[in-house]
């Protein structure tokens, strides 16, 4: 399906405020951008756009926080990560995609209150735990598009400088990325007659990282992260209220 002009541009403008917001809170675009896609695509084709969009919106990270990252992390994080992540987008063929989108909205609902009620709650720094945020953010982001949350929870453990957290954050996502595009594009998910957004996507994805790394050298990270909260737990509502509605 193609979006008229107008709906081209409402999409790019939620696009690049997902990307913008999804840099500064550290979440990762998809929080936002999976559920908003979900406005003007079905469930799966929402999955290939997402991860297109993800491509381009990390290799945009990398090349703007590139002052380093965690070469440990990466590997004890991403290794678990990448491997998950084939087996839930493979997973996410075989589920009715309206169950998944309920479980999306659950998903934001439930990690928004965590993190509004508990804005310390962090994670011990011990292999293990990071380890075990791999396996469950890369199946998360496989079999609903979006694991950000978890994988940023893993990462505020190691109290990491913010070049250094959204550089590594941007390199295992890509990894991430590239693999469930392949499982996606197998699937079916990812459609010639959707390929006209990928320079749209493009832009957003580096015009909203360079924007978002703005406000983060003005804005402190608390303050920013309890506003994205409060939009993800408003646009899991929302969402939810929309699968809701269309049931009736």
């Amino acid at each position: 399906m193609s979006l008229t002009i107008e709906t081209l541009l409402v999409f790019f403008f939620l696009a690049l405020l997902a990307e913008i917001a999804g840099t500064v809170g550290g979440f990762g675009s998809s929080m936002f951008f999976v559920p908003i896609a979900g406005y003007f695509f079905d469930f799966h084709s929402v999955l290939g756009i997402t991860a297109i969009f993800h491509l381009s919106s990390n290799l945009s990270k990398i090349y703007f926080f590139r002052k380093g990252f965690d070469k440990k992390l990466l590997l004890k994080l991403g290794i678990p990560a990448v491997i998950m992540v084939y087996i839930g987008a493979r997973l996410s063929s075989y589920i009715d995609p309206v169950y998944l989108e309920i479980s999306l909205s659950f998903f934001l609902i439930i990690m928004s209150l965590i993190f509004l009620i508990k804005p310390k709650l962090s994670l011990k720094p011990t292999d293990a735990n990071a380890i075990g945020g791999g396996i469950l953010s890369g199946f998360i982001a496989g079999i609903l598009g979006t694991g950000g949350a978890v994988r940023g929870l893993t990462l505020a453990a190691f109290s990491l400088s913010s070049s250094v957290f959204v550089a590594t954050s941007a390199l295992i996502d890509l990894g991430i990325d590239a693999t469930r595009s392949v499982v996606y594009f197998a699937n079916g998910y990812m459609h010639k007659h959707d390929l006209y957004l990928v320079p749209v996507l493009i832009v957003a994805g580096i015009f909203g990282t360079f924007i978002g790394k703005k406000i983060l050298d003005r804005v402190t990270d608390g303050q920013f992260k309890t506003l994205v909260l409060l939009l993800i737990l408003a646009t899991g509502i929302g969402t939810l209220t929309g699968i809701v509605l269309k049931q009736l």
